[in-house]
């Protein structure tokens, strides 16, 4: 387990909250609530450039730490991080962890 990036379907509520995920074939549910908060993107070092005066929430990811099991079958409940990008309206999975954690660790 570790830090990578790699595609992931987040399922949301109508609210942008996510509820579902599906990963590498395999369907999980979250199994607790789901903790959300932004990090800075190092947009000084990317090739295109955020336009000056441009809506906000350009400079930062959106980041949640779900806690999942399997959705069906045997299965650990382990945590991730994933990214939102509301330009693009992709998920992108950031890390995994061996085991839960508490949210906001």
């Amino acid at each position: 387990m570790g830090m990578f990036t790699e595609g992931i379907e987040v399922t949301c509520t109508p609210a942008g909250v996510p509820l579902r995920v599906r990963w590498q074939g395999r369907d999980y549910r979250l199994v607790a609530e789901p903790h959300c908060w932004f990090e800075r993107r190092k947009w000084w070092e990317e090739k295109v450039r955020i336009p000056r005066g441009a809506g906000a929430g350009l400079a930062d990811y959106e980041m949640w730490r779900l806690q999942l099991a399997p959705l069906r079958g045997p299965g650990e409940s382990f945590s991730v991080d994933v990214s939102f990008d509301p330009q693009s309206t992709r998920w992108r999975l950031v890390k995994t962890h061996e085991y839960p954690l508490a949210l906001g660790a």
